[in-house]
C-alpha cells in the first residue's frame, strides 16, 4: 500500500508541476489559435489590392502593428477622420506601423471615385478596394468608419467604431506591447 501511495504522490506532484510550468502558456497559444473578430482573436486574413494593382495581404505585415480601417468616400465622418489618419501615418509609418483603409468600394458609384478621394486627400497609406464585400463582411462592417487595431503578431486589441482622430489612434497603438 505504502508504494502505491508513493507513486500516487509523484504522479500528483508530476501533474502539479506541469500545470504550473504551463500555466502561462495557456492563453497565450489559445489566442493564437482562435481567428475571429474580437479583442484577443487572432485577426481574420485578407489579401486585397489598391487602385494601382498591388495586392496587399494582412498576414504579410505581421511584424508591424496595423489599423484596418474600414470606410467609404460617402461617408462623413469617414471623410471627417483622414486628415488625422493620414497625420498619424506621417509620423508613425518608420516606426513599424501601417494604416490599411479598406474602401468599401462595393457601395461607392465607382473604384474612380475612391481613386479621386485619395488624390484630394493626400492620402499615402496604402487604400484597399473591398470591391466583393469580402472584408466589409469578415470584419462585420456595418457602421462606419470602423478600426481594429491589431499587434504585431496579428491579434486585435481594440475595435473602434466612429471616427478616430490621432490622439485616439496614438493610444491605441502605444497601449500595444
Amino acid at each position: 500500500m505504502k508504494r502505491s501511495s508513493g507513486l500516487a504522490l509523484i504522479a500528483l506532484v508530476a501533474l502539479l508541476g506541469w500545470g504550473w510550468f504551463s500555466q502561462d502558456a495557456a492563453p497565450e497559444q489559445a489566442v493564437s489559435q482562435t481567428v475571429g473578430i474580437q479583442r484577443g482573436n487572432l485577426a481574420p486574413d485578407f489579401s486585397l489590392m489598391t487602385a494601382e494593382g498591388e495586392a496587399i495581404k494582412l498576414s504579410d505585415l505581421r511584424g508591424k502593428k496595423v489599423i484596418v480601417n474600414l470606410w467609404a468616400t460617402w461617408c462623413p465622418p469617414c471623410r471627417a477622420e483622414i486628415p488625422d489618419m493620414q497625420a498619424f501615418y506621417e509620423q508613425y509609418k518608420d516606426k513599424d506601423v501601417i494604416i490599411l483603409g479598406v474602401n468599401l468600394t462595393a457601395t461607392e458609384s465607382s473604384a474612380e471615385n475612391v481613386t479621386a478621394f485619395v488624390k484630394e486627400y493626400g492620402m499615402t497609406f496604402p487604400v484597399l478596394l473591398d470591391i466583393d464585400k469580402q472584408v466589409g463582411n469578415q470584419f462585420q462592417a456595418i457602421s462606419i468608419p470602423t478600426s481594429y487595431m491589431i499587434d504585431s503578431k496579428g491579434v486585435i486589441r481594440e475595435k473602434f467604431i466612429g471616427p478616430m482622430d490621432q490622439e485616439k489612434m496614438e493610444k491605441m497603438i502605444s497601449s500595444m506591447e
